[in-house]
């Protein structure tokens, strides 16, 4: 199974023979980054608005999940999970999802913008990859993403919604976060991550993932 970034909270999940997902497609007018040009199979969003929903991004897709629920498409099981108080815009909640690919889970926290509940953390199961925003201006201090990787466990965790040089929102450095999960350096960036169950470590790791361009 194999992870790829666009930037903001964008991902493409893919693996042969199975179901592609692309996560919160971005209007790039709006965000920043290159014009996603996007083909999958599903496309989940997290909230309505131009850097989470912006539908018309990518072709191709069947399904447009945007609320809660279970499915099996194309050989993914997905869980959608909702997270939060009403927001006074959409009236709606922020959706998490959890997608699992041959026994491998990865969830997608969204623009989550408070700490999870213990229903919430139990919702979303067992994480192997966890996708934790760590920057968003009205969302979680990197203190409070670094609680919420603590609460879940996960095995890999793959920072999002950050500043980068191609990101027009007001957003917080990675830095921060790194240093509240004791990385001084930042790691070397990869093009992708690609996983498998038994890649999965018993310890926590932080991998960053370069935008894809």
């Amino acid at each position: 199974m194999e992870i790829t970034w666009y930037g903001h909270s964008c991902f493409r999940i893919t693996e042969r023979s199975m179901a592609t997902v692309v996560t919160d497609p971005f209007d790039h007018s709006v965000i920043g980054y290159k014009e996603l040009q996007l083909k999958a199979d599903i496309v989940t969003v997290s909230h309505e608005a131009p850097g989470h929903s912006h539908l018309k991004a990518v072709k191709g897709s069947k399904w447009q999940i945007s609320g809660p629920g279970e499915y099996e498409i194309g050989g993914v099981f997905l869980t959608g999970v909702p997270t939060g108080k009403r927001d006074k815009d959409n009236n709606g909640r922020k959706m998490l999802y959890v997608f699992e690919y041959e026994g491998v889970t990865i969830a997608h926290l969204g623009d989550l913008r408070s700490m999870l509940t213990r229903k919430e953390v139990d919702a979303l199961g067992k994480v192997d990859v966890l996708l934790v925003p760590v920057g968003s201006g009205e969302g979680l201090t990197p203190a409070k993403a670094a609680e919420v990787v603590n609460l879940i466990e996960p095995g890999i965790v793959i920072p999002m919604l950050y500043k980068t040089p191609a990101e027009k929102m007001d957003l917080g450095e990675l830095d921060g976060f790194l240093k509240q999960m004791g990385i001084s350096d930042q790691p070397e960036a990869l093009e992708s991550l690609k996983v498998t169950k038994r890649d999965v470590p018993d310890d926590t790791r932080v991998v960053v993932l370069s935008f894809s361009e």
